[in-house]
């Protein structure tokens, strides 16, 4: 994208100015000799440098942050590192890019101020702002702050058995793999099987882990959330054939009344270089989060960076393609840090006052 350069402003002297320096004397001489022409400018010239100065720096601006992303082999670990990348790049601030149960723990460890910056699905964002869901125990998670906005994490199961080719299979199946304790799809999945009445045991794995188990016989599908294509799914797809699938019609309804964050997805065909069919899903919106203490004009230029470098981000995770700032909106409930908010409405967006 487009990267927006300050103006170099330079003053131009009278001409008895250089005729005063190039004679050696710019001071005014007890004989009477003669001073430098006044540049009638040179107030103007001082405040548009004025203008032009970055801001400053508060004691809180960080120097390095720490990321919370989720297990390695998932999007969220890449896009993390990514971000981190373009921190150091365009901010000259290092970062220390954490794996994480996910989601779930992101909230928890933001909320406690244990890490700056965390990535997490609206799902979780929505129940731990609002002391919803049995993970938070009743307790609100209401200093975290949206900042920025991601991608959509559509959900979607495979199995090598070639007899399970749809979620109504997967019934009866005695170890169903979901993703790790904390994450989108390790919180999600056990509440969606049980909803549909499907009789799954779930194991609670990372990605990579859950590969290793499925390719060792342990696993009879696997069910993940994460943006796609998935590391994951392209790494079992290049040794065996696979059944992917998603859930669509009543079954999809059922899930997104229940569960309201939940929205209708398509993943397209060619997602995956091997499926050329598009697959029906549910899929939430993923947000980065800031604590509410979290220095305002960092935040502002956080936010700035990630979308002036929205081509930097594609290269690392294809899934940036949709962290348009208007994808900010598809948040109405967790409020926005003032940082972002500056941002966002400096660019000509409304926020909406349900989230300032």
């Amino acid at each position: 994208m487009k990267k927006f350069k300050r103006a170099l402003f330079t003053a131009v002297a009278g001409m008895s100015l250089l005729f005063a320096a190039a004679c050696g004397s710019g001071e005014t001489t007890s004989s009477g000799g003669s001073q430098p022409a006044p540049d009638n400018n040179a107030e103007e010239k001082k405040d548009e440098g004025k203008e032009d100065k970055p801001a400053e720096k508060s004691a809180n601006y960080p120097s390095t942050v720490v990321i919370g992303t989720a297990s390695q082999g998932g999007l969220y670990y890449i896009y993390g590192s990514g971000l981190g990348e373009l921190l150091n790049k365009e901010l000259g601030i290092t970062s220390n890019v954490e794996v994480s149960g996910g989601p779930v723990h992101n909230m928890q460890l933001v909320q406690n101020k244990d890490y700056d910056i965390g990535l997490v699905t609206l799902g979780p964002a929505y129940e731990g702002f609002m002391g919803e869901g049995d993970w938070t125990g009743g307790q609100k998670l209401d200093d975290v702050r949206i900042a920025f906005p991601m991608y959509t994490t559509p959900f979607h199961w495979w199995s090598v058995d070639l007899d399970v080719k749809s979620i109504d299979d997967i019934k009866g199946k005695r170890n169903v793999g979901v993703g790790p304790a904390g994450g989108t799809s390790g919180t999600y999945l056990p509440i969606i099987h049980d909803l549909l009445g499907l009789d799954a045991r779930a194991v609670q794995a990372g990605a990579s882990d859950m590969v290793s188990q499925q390719m060792d016989g342990q696993l009879d599908v696997i069910g993940f959330a994460a943006g796609v294509p998935i590391p994951a799914v392209q790494e079992v797809l290049a040794q065996r054939d696979v059944n992917l699938f998603g859930i669509s019609g009543t079954q999809r309804d059922q899930v997104i009344e229940r569960l309201p964050y939940f929205e209708k997805f398509t993943i397209p065909g060619g997602t995956y270089e091997q499926i050329q069919e598009d697959i029906e899903t549910i899929a939430m919106f993923n947000f980065g989060i800031v604590h509410k203490d979290a220095d305002e004009q960092f935040v502002y230029d956080l936010v700035k960076a990630y979308h002036d470098n929205n081509d930097f981000m594609v290269s690392t995770a294809r899934a940036a393609l949709e962290a348009m700032p208007e994808a900010i909106l598809n948040n109405t409930v967790v409020p926005l840090h003032p940082g972002a908010i500056r941002y966002y409405e400096e660019i000509g967006l409304t926020i909406p006052d349900s989230v300032k």
